[in-house]
């Protein structure tokens, strides 16, 4: 039996052209390793020669096996996708589209359609440790992208996670494996020049010390002046055409500059880890302005900063095997130059008030957490792996401050821009969080053809209560090569601060009563390794949200979170990997979804109902690569308060020529991506009861056609 990869479709409709240059370019060599059909017969080293993943029960599963619809995207993949960033990565996952929010031009990594303003449903975790911000819930407004080059892969769960994983897996887990000694192995250096005034650097080594300590570190720069696609009208255009201003930079640029600086680390003994890591995101535009109303100067920066320290333990008759893990997080935003939410010679439409410098609002946050796990394998049994966990979190948002030259009521500021930290007026309250958890897990492997992963998390929060997350999966393999699998999982989101806690805001208020949103989610998955060349795999998914938080109008001018919806959606999902020969390797996907609000009926949009892939990788000539990828994002319904029609779907194609030992040890390499120039859009918020048009009516524009040229010299 062969165990695939997994990355997006081909859809027959869409461009012509961008199909043929795509599948005119097949490439690239893919071994196959036969598996035995009892996955405890192999060594963790035999595992990991195969595409396996630990995201799923937390036990190394073939990917066809294992207790949830996983995707585990390699460094040979990621190079293939000739990206840079794991935006572009993740983009290739079957059912996961890449949009963005109107906060910096953020990602929002939307899962089988489920997701809302600021997208905190997709959990994700840098070498298994969540990486969320207390504040929105998600990665952090600031987050803006993350380079690849120290990414050893990337393991994806669409679908609840929570029963491992706890609060915020909830349509599903993105968590980035950062590279050790044995992937680094010696120095190597490189830089990548690119469109846009793109630049970056990076440096790894790794290396085993004299002391037997396995060592890796990895630093990588860049800066850009980001993408300048126009915008043609924006909130200042709709306010400008209600009172006397004409104060709107529109039409104008969208500002996605930024620099980026990432380093980590990784010190390795034979039973204990300990991985420290930095993002820091400096000189961050705000997109299309964060009141959707365009801003050229303000600029804004984070950072994050994290370590862990964990150890490996089995006991003398093997029966136990003991993993502790403790670590920290802390995260910063924070404003380095005025962010204007409206422009200079505003006047607020609802009082009249001229602001001659703009609505200036910079707010700023720091928070941490420390967190203790311990989790034990027992194996004593015949045909059980019994997993047990316990943890504690503690989470403090430890600082918050904001500047602005407004009131609460929108009149001028006497002294301009002052300070309202640590007063009334501040935009959120220092608030902590403690969470304590439980789970217990059982692989029961029945017989030769069938296994059993059950298990339930409890969770206590101190801010809102207690959660229970059970879940189920059950395999069947009827023969060599083929696999059936039936899933059940239940999750849970936990409010984030910024739903919980707001309490002087002129537009969102937050609501200490919220309960977390729920999902129950079914699925059925059938996985086939036709031959030695081609397998394909294919799962239907349906689920039901409960208490699903959304802020709505409680005045004329404010909306408050509130649990208000339900919500339920399925779908399908398709893939498949052909490998002719040596040489060539051909993948592709294909996903559908409908989502609907169960209260009204009306389909939830904001995401797309249909997404293809399909990738092609043609090793012509020794050490030469020619890999190409089509991508097809189908329409994208609106909101049901959004008049306007269905987004166009758009197809783009990505082209990325590779030459290993150009001169010996240096490789280079040559990428085109949005071949075709293709008008990218993704949409912009609805009208809300502040205004009763969209306020970004063309959309989000997004990058045309880019070019990098990128080198790397191993010493």
């Amino acid at each position: 039996m062969t165990i695939r990869t997994t990355t997006k479709s081909s859809a027959p409709r869409g461009n012509r052209l961008a199909l043929a240059v795509t599948l005119s370019s097949c490439a690239a060599f893919h071994s196959t390793t036969t598996l035995a059909d009892n996955l405890w017969d192999l060594s963790l080293a035999d595992l990991g020669s195969i595409r396996v993943t630990s995201i799923a029960s937390g036990t190394q599963t073939p990917l066809d096996k294992a207790a949830a619809i996983a995707t585990v995207i390699t460094a040979e993949d990621i190079e293939a996708i000739g990206a840079t960033d794991i935006d572009q990565v993740l983009e290739t996952v079957p059912g996961l589209h890449v949009g963005r929010s109107d906060q910096a031009y953020s990602p929002k990594y939307t899962i089988r359609g489920i997701t809302s303003t600021y997208n905190p449903q997709t959990l994700m975790l840098i070498n298994g440790i969540p990486v969320s911000s207390l504040f929105v819930g998600n990665r952090g407004n600031i987050w803006a992208g993350m380079p690849v080059k120290a990414v050893s892969r990337i393991e994806v769960i669409r679908g609840p996670g929570s029963a491992l994983y706890g609060a915020d897996a909830f349509a599903g887990v993105i968590n980035i494996v950062i590279k050790d000694r044995n992937e680094i192995s010696g120095l190597k250096a490189g830089s990548r020049l690119g469109s846009f005034d793109t630049a970056a650097a990076w440096i790894q080594y790794g290396s085993t010390l004299k002391n037997g300590l396995d060592f890796a570190f990895s630093l990588e720069g860049e800066t850009t002046d980001g993408w300048k696609e126009t915008v043609s009208s924006d909130r200042q255009t709709v306010y400008d055409g209600l009172t006397t201003s004409t104060a709107s930079l529109a039409p104008g640029a969208v500002d996605t500059m930024k620099k980026m600086l990432e380093a980590r680390l990784d010190i390795a003994g034979e039973n204990t880890r300990f991985r420290a890591g930095y993002q820091g995101r400096y000189n961050v535009g705000s997109g299309v302005g964060y009141f959707e109303a365009l801003d050229h100067d303000g600029r804004i920066r984070s950072e994050r900063f994290n370590a862990d320290y964990s150890g490996r333990w089995n006991t003398a008759d093997g029966f136990w095997q003991f993993e502790p893990r403790v670590s920290y997080y802390q995260g910063t935003q924070e404003v380095e130059k005025n962010l204007r939410l409206l422009p200079r010679g505003t006047v607020f439409p609802l009082n009249g008030q001229l602001f001659t410098d703009g609505l200036i609002g910079n707010p700023g946050n720091r928070e941490e957490n420390a967190r203790l796990d311990l989790s034990a394998l027992y194996k004593g049994f015949d045909a059980h792996y019994i997993r047990l966990g316990a943890g504690y979190v503690w989470s403090d948002m430890y600082e918050v401050t904001e500047t602005k030259n407004f009131t609460p009521f929108f009149t001028p500021r006497p002294g301009g821009v002052e300070s309202v930290s640590d007063t009334a007026e501040v935009y959120l309250p220092e608030q902590q969080r403690k969470n304590s958890y439980a789970y217990v897990q059982d692989e029961w492997k029945m017989s030769r053809r069938w296994q059993l992963t059950s298990g339930v998390r409890y969770d206590h929060f101190s801010d809102f209560g207690n959660t229970v997350n059970p879940r189920m999966a059950l395999v069947w393999a009827p023969r060599d090569g083929m696999t059936t699998r039936l899933l059940y999982g239940r999750a849970f989101r936990a409010p984030s601060f910024a739903e919980l806690f707001v309490t002087s805001n002129p537009i969102n208020l937050g609501n200490p009563k919220l309960k977390p949103e729920t999902i129950d989610n079914y699925e059925l998955a059938f996985s086939h390794q036709v031959n030695d060349v081609w397998q394909y795999t294919a799962n239907i998914f349906q689920y039901r949200i409960k208490d699903f938080i959304t802020f709505v109008p409680i005045s004329l001018t404010q909306l408050q979170a509130q649990n208000v919806g339900r919500r339920k959606g399925h779908g399908v999902e398709l893939e498949t990997e052909f490998n002719p020969d040596y040489s060539v390797r051909l993948l592709a996907n294909y996903a559908w979804q409908k989502s609907e609000d169960r209260n009204t009926g009306e389909a939830v949009g904001e995401a797309p109902g249909q997404e293809a892939y399909v990738r092609c990788e043609w090793l012509f000539r020794p050490d030469w690569h020619l890999d190409s990828q089509l991508t097809w994002v189908g329409k994208q319904k609106r909101a049901a308060t959004d008049n306007r029609p269905a987004m166009e779907s758009y197809t783009t194609v990505d082209l990325t020529l590779r030459k290993r030992d150009v001169l010996k040890n240096l490789n280079l390499a040559l990428s085109v991506r949005n071949l075709l120039d293709s008008d990218v859009r993704e949409p912009s918020p609805g009208p809300g009861p502040t205004l009763p048009v969209p306020a970004i009516p063309d959309d989000f524009p997004m990058a045309g056609r880019s070019l990098w040229l990128e080198g790397q010299y191993r010493f």
